[in-house]
């Protein structure tokens, strides 16, 4: 089942309960198992919690707020006394010792977690072809990669294994993947859920967000999650954030991303109508340029391999990670345990971003782009103080065949370039599938910081 307000009225009626719910999820795991969405399964677990639910429903027991809600946690999301490995060997085995504030608070509206999903290594990759598990596949096309690096996330609802899905978006490792699958992704203002528990890449940029098939569901999930968390200095106080209700939101649009070169003709076509739709249904719709389209991915890769270099200096394999030499000689052993560790595209990463630190180039790509990233979010600022929403495709086009683009890793960042722009400014952003004779794709919309129930709401309307 899709729908959460459906699997709550059987449950009331007494037509399934909860261990029925999950065993019909569990049968969905194994008949895809093929595609690799999960790591591990939780099946006794989720079980045992689907049993005290039952009781608590038999009984008339109050029910959290996520009660009927099945989720898969992304391979970068901690659970206490349950492995977490980010999808590299550098973490082979490691179980963590702490929950993350946003599964905690799930847990507690009484969410299911049904297992851990595959994930590019460390979250770095779009395509979830770079973990030490072996790529997850698309189950529109199992020829064709599902997005990354939240790509197992949103397998995991598109197969229907699970309700929802809890992923993480650096760059739009959330919406890229929902695009690509079909499915929605939600990546919510920057600091609105809390990033204790969650692994980072960079962590001016990385957000915990949430996929499903369902809005009801992906928001209900969303208010139990989010708020201030004093483990995150970053997370937000919410009781200073006023929420409004908007009876006629007006759109604007990027005519730089609608002639855009790398813009399939289907998702310029689609864009296109829904424009015309948007008018047609009485809102306000205007074109707005914005001159620096072109600036976006390197600006986003100069600072997120930055903070990526900053953040891996902990795996050396003796405080804790994969720990491959006997070396006395301190050099040697951090070289053979990382370059051991770590997988091709992280090394790639960590290179890029100590360079760009390093003494003779910092002030050439750091500096040079943390200016950028102001004038984006100085321009953004402009725009949503006349617009309410705006309104772009989520990628470039459907997703690419397996292997197309493990040997151009250029190409492959540049697929990113309609979903960083949310990241760098840290604003809410949510992928909404559209109808396809063939492959799926999502258009996107962004919002001003903390206007999240914007955007939900305008997305039960799109």
């Amino acid at each position: 089942m899709t729908n959460l307000n459906e699997i709550r009225q059987q449950l009331e009626a007494g037509k399934i309960n909860m261990v029925d719910l999950v065993k019909q999820y569990l049968a969905k795991i194994k008949e895809h198992a093929r595609l690799n969405i999960y790591i591990e399964v939780y099946e006794k677990e989720a079980l045992e919690r689907a049993a005290i639910l039952d009781q608590k429903i038999a009984k008339n027991e109050n029910l959290g707020s996520l009660h009927g809600i099945v989720a898969s946690v992304k391979d970068v999301i901690c659970i206490k006394n349950h492995k977490v490995t980010a999808g590299s060997k550098m973490l082979d085995n490691f179980e963590s010792q702490l929950t993350s504030t946003a599964i905690q608070r799930a847990i507690d509206q009484d969410i299911i977690i049904i297992g851990r999903t595959n994930c590019d290594e460390f979250a770095m990759g779009s395509s979830n072809e770079h973990s030490v598990y072996g790529p997850t596949l698309n189950g529109a096309d199992p020829e064709r990669v599902p997005g990354g690096s939240s790509g197992a996330a949103a397998v995991s609802v598109q197969m229907n294994t699970c309700l929802v899905a809890f992923g993480s978006d650096t760059g739009g490792s959330v919406r890229q993947p929902a695009s690509f699958c079909g499915v929605i992704g939600m990546k919510p203002t920057y600091g609105r859920i809390s990033r204790y528990g969650l692994i980072a890449y960079a962590s001016s940029f990385d957000q915990i967000g949430i996929l499903s098939k369902d809005i009801d569901a992906l928001a209900e999930t969303l208010w139990a999650v989010e708020g201030k968390d004093d483990l995150d200095s970053t997370s937000i106080d919410l009781s200073s954030v006023k929420s409004t209700d908007w009876d006629n939101p007006s759109y604007c649009y990027f005519p730089e991303v609608l002639d855009h070169p790398k813009l399939s003709s289907d998702i310029k076509h689609a864009l296109k109508e829904k424009i015309e739709k948007l008018k047609a249904n009485g809102h306000k719709v205007k074109a707005v340029s914005f001159d620096l389209i072109d600036y976006l991915v390197p600006t986003y890769y100069v600072l997120t391999t930055a903070e990526a270099s900053s953040n891996l200096n902990r795996y050396d394999g003796i405080r804790y990670g994969y720990q491959k030499s006997d070396k006395r000689n301190i050099n040697d052993l951090y070289i053979e345990n990382r370059s051991a560790g770590f997988g091709t595209e992280v090394k790639r990463r960590i290179m890029m971003g100590t360079f760009v630190l390093s003494v003779g180039y910092f002030d050439a790509y750091f500096n040079k782009a943390q200016k950028v990233r102001r004038l984006i979010i100085d321009k953004l600022d402009r725009i949503f103080s006349e617009s309410d929403i705006l309104l772009m495709p989520t990628t470039t086009d459907i997703a690419w065949r397996l292997g197309e683009k493990v040997d151009d890793p250029v190409e492959m960042y540049l697929s990113d370039i309609f979903t960083v722009l949310a990241n760098l400014a840290g604003l809410p952003a949510i992928s909404l599938p559209q109808e396809s004779s063939g492959m799926p794709f999502g258009l996107q919309l962004l919002a001003k910081n903390n206007n999240d129930h914007l955007l939900l709401q305008a997305s039960r309307n799109f």
